[in-house]
C-alpha cells in the first residue's frame, strides 16, 4: 500500500518530580535536551521505595534530531512480532497462526501459512520469530507460540524452512516446550533472540493464575523463566542448572513474571528483558546465568485488588533488583536497542513498545543504568506490540493492525 506520511515532533510530557531523590540525576547528552521533570506524571500505585538512585521516574529527555513517523501498512490483523530479515524486509507475525514478509514500505510480499495450529484465545496466538543466524543459506526459522497441550496449554517453540515462493513453512517442528501445561490463556511471556554464540534465549510467563506464579521460582517448571537453547532445543552448553537435580536443564534465570521483551545490548553483549508486573512493578531487567530476578517473592506492584503481593517487599538478599521500573504500569512488549547512528542521540538507547500506556519509550543507557526517558507517538493512541531496528530507521507494529516507520528527516 502506499505510504501515508505525517512528520511528529518528539513528545516530552512534563510532570511533577515524585518520590525518590537523585531522579535529578544528569542525563543530558549530545544532540538531547534534558529536564529534570520525569515523563510519568501519574501518582504510583503504591509507596514502596525504589532500591537505588534512579531506578524509576529518571528525569526527561527530548529527541532534537529531526525525524518523521510514516504508516506503512494498515489493517496487518493482530500482528505481534516485526523482525528485520537482513534484506530490508521485514517478517511479522500474525496471532491467527500465519506470517507476512513486507517490504521496507510496507507493502505486502507474501502471506506464510502451513504453520501448527495455535491457541490465540486472550494473549495467546502465533507469537515472537527469529532468524536462524545462517537463515541466508539455510532459510531456518523459529517461532514461539500457545500451544494446547494436554489438558491445558504452554508456551511452545518451533523450527521451520521458510518457503518464501510457495508461501509455507516446511517441515515444521516442535523443538521445546515450557512444561508444564496449565489451563489459562495468559502470560505466555515468548521473545526469542539469538545469542552470539548461535544459542537461542526464550522467555516464558508464569500464566497468570497462581498454580503457575507460585513456579516461576521452582527449577522444575519451566514458568516465568528464560531459557537457553541449541537450534535442535536441547540445554545450550554451560547452562547453569544443567547440574542441578531435578532441575531443568535449559533454564537460564528465574523468577520472571510476564516477560515479552528481549534483546542484546550492542555494547556489553548482555542480554536485557522486559516484563509485566501487575499493578506497577514493570520492570527493566540485565538477564545474567543462573540469577533469580525474585517474582513472585519481591515487585514493586501490588495486586490488582490493591492488597500487597505475598509479603509486600521490594528486596530480599539473593534476589535481583531491576535496572529499572515502572508504576504505574506501561505494559512493556517487544524491545529493540538502537544499533546504528541515522539518529546519533539514539545510538545504543533502548526503545519499548508500550501497550497500556499507549506510546514508545526511549530509554537512554549509560553504565547498565537508566539515565533518561523519552515518550514518543504518544499522539497516536495506539497500543504498540513490538519495535524493530532495521537500518536507521525503527520499525513498530500495533494490536490495531497498524504497521509505523520511524527515520531522520
Amino acid at each position: 500500500m502506499q505510504a501515508k506520511p505525517f512528520y511528529l515532533s518528539a513528545i516530552l510530557a512534563i510532570g511533577a518530580l515524585y518520590g525518590c531523590t537523585g531522579n535529578s540525576a544528569s542525563s543530558k547528552q549530545k544532540g538531547s535536551d534534558s529536564s529534570n521533570a520525569p515523563v510519568e506524571t501519574k501518582a504510583p500505585n503504591s509507596k514502596y521505595k525504589p532500591a537505588f538512585e534512579g531506578q524509576t521516574r529518571i528525569a526527561g529527555v527530548k529527541t532534537t534530531t529531526p525525524y518523521k513517523v510514516d504508516k506503512i501498512a494498515e489493517k496487518l490483523g493482530n500482528p505481534w512480532a516485526v523482525i528485520p530479515m537482513g534484506d530490508g524486509r521485514l517478517l511479522i507475525s500474525i496471532k491467527a497462526g500465519y506470517m507476512e514478509i513486507h517490504d521496507s514500505t510496507g507493502a505486502l510480499v507474501k502471506k506464510i501459512t502451513g504453520f501448527p495450529a495455535v491457541d490465540d484465545a486472550a494473549q495467546g496466538g502465533l507469537l515472537d520469530v527469529a532468524l536462524d543466524p545462517a537463515f541466508n543459506t539455510n532459510k531456518t526459522i523459529y517461532w514461539s507460540f500457545s500451544e494446547k497441550y494436554g489438558v491445558g496449554n504452554l508456551t511452545a517453540v518451533a523450527k521451520g524452512q521458510l518457503n518464501e515462493a510457495a508461501g509455507t513453512v516446511d517441515k515444521p517442528t516442535v523443538i521445546f516446550r515450557a512444561t508444564p501445561a496449565l489451563k489459562s490463556n495468559l502470560h505466555f511471556g515468548s521473545r526469542l533472540v539469538f545469542d552470539k554464540d548461535g544459542n537461542l534465549f526464550v522467555s516464558a510467563g508464569e500464566r497468570s493464575i497462581l498454580e503457575g506464579r507460585a513456579q516461576a521460582q521452582l527449577l522444575q517448571a519451566g514458568l516465568g523463566k528464560v531459557f537457553k537453547i541449541t537450534t535442535d532445543g536441547k540445554a545450550a552448553p554451560g547452562n547453569p542448572f544443567a547440574g542441578t537435580q531435578g532441575a531443568m536443564p535449559e533454564i537460564y534465570a528465574l523468577g520472571i513474571r510476564n516477560p515479552q521483551g528481549l534483546d542484546i545490548n550492542p555494547v556489553t553483549g548482555e542480554l536485557w528483558e522486559v516484563e509485566f508486573g501487575p499493578r506497577g512493578g514493570d520492570e527493566v531487567n540485565i538477564i545474567r546465568a543462573g540469577k533469580n530476578y525474585g517474582w513472585p517473592t519481591i515487585t514493586y506492584g501490588i495486586e490488582y485488588s490493591g492488597e500487597p503481593v505475598g509479603k509486600g517487599i521490594q528486596q530480599q538478599d539473593g534476589l535481583e533488583q531491576p535496572v529499572y521500573y515502572w508504576d504505574p504500569v506501561v505494559s512493556p512488549s517487544g524491545i529493540s536497542f538502537y544499533k546504528g547512528d541515522a539518529i546519533p542521540e539514539w545510538k545504543n538507547n533502548l526503545f519499548i513498545s508500550c501497550l497500556s500506556s499507549t506510546h514508545i519509550a526511549r530509554l537512554v543507557i549509560s553504565n547498565n543504568k537508566v539515565v533518561g526517558e523519552e515518550n514518543l507517538l504518544a499522539d497516536k493512541g495506539e497500543r504498540f506490540r513490538d519495535v524493530a531496528y532495521v537500518n536507521g530507521m525503527l520499525y513498530t507494529v500495533t494490536d490495531g493492525g497498524n504497521l509505523y516507520r520511524i527515520s531522520r528527516k
